[in-house]
């Protein structure tokens, strides 16, 4: 579904849906619309993008060290999934268009949390078991349909990524983060526009009040 397409449908809902998703959307929408003039950057296509992701699934609360953004977005894709019950739109989105890509991030390193912390001598010894067994659970996850798992999986990967652009970890266009780089933002570009229609689709859930909402 493109940009332009979800955008239409969106005016035709907006009127009676409720205030905060109305917010939700109005703000991942603007920040997918921006990401569409940087096709050729994908570094800033998947800043852009993970911002949209990001007016989707957070709420707005006092910040708790006891759950973390994962956790979080964990959440979310449990009620996302709830909805696509039936279609299974999104697991067939992410096997069916970028199986290479998801099966390249799943395998590299550089975006699994647990390397880099054993890497900067703040434990993880076993990152390598851990890696081995989160990509395992994922080849699992597929032949059962459990797309909560693989969706979990792939944006423990991709917010590896986010935390890496976002806070002055990588180089914009640098040749050591490509790949992931490249397949990151073309997987979140397809997925968000997803979320979205079902969360438009769905408006009497109960999607929560959006971080930072509008103050009169």
């Amino acid at each position: 579904m493109s940009i332009d397409d979800l955008d239409a449908e969106w005016q035709k809902r907006k009127d009676s849906a409720p205030n905060p998703l109305s917010l939700r959307i109005h703000r991942a929408l603007s920040w997918m619309k921006r990401a569409n003039l940087v096709d050729a950057d994908p570094d800033a296509s998947f800043i852009f993008h993970w911002i949209a992701f990001n007016a989707c699934y957070a709420k707005d609360g006092p910040r708790s060290q006891d759950v973390t953004e994962r956790e979080r977005f964990a959440d979310y894709f449990h009620l996302i999934l709830k909805l696509d019950n039936h279609d299974h739109s999104v697991f067939d989105a992410i096997w069916n268009r970028f199986p290479h890509e998801i099966r390249l991030l799943l395998n590299n390193n550089k975006v699994f949390q647990p390397f880099w912390e054993h890497h900067a001598g703040r434990g993880f010894a076993n990152w390598e078991t851990l890696f081995n067994n989160a990509v395992n659970d994922v080849y699992k996850a597929l032949s059962s349909r459990n797309t909560q798992v693989i969706l979990e999986v792939l944006f423990d990967r991709l917010y590896t990524l986010r935390i890496q652009l976002m806070h002055g970890g990588a180089t914009w266009k640098s040749s050591v983060n490509r790949t992931q780089v490249q397949d990151g933002a073309r997987i979140i570009e397809f997925l968000t526009p997803l979320f979205v229609h079902l969360m438009m689709c769905n408006p009497n859930e109960d999607w929560g009040t959006p971080e930072y909402p509008v103050v009169t």
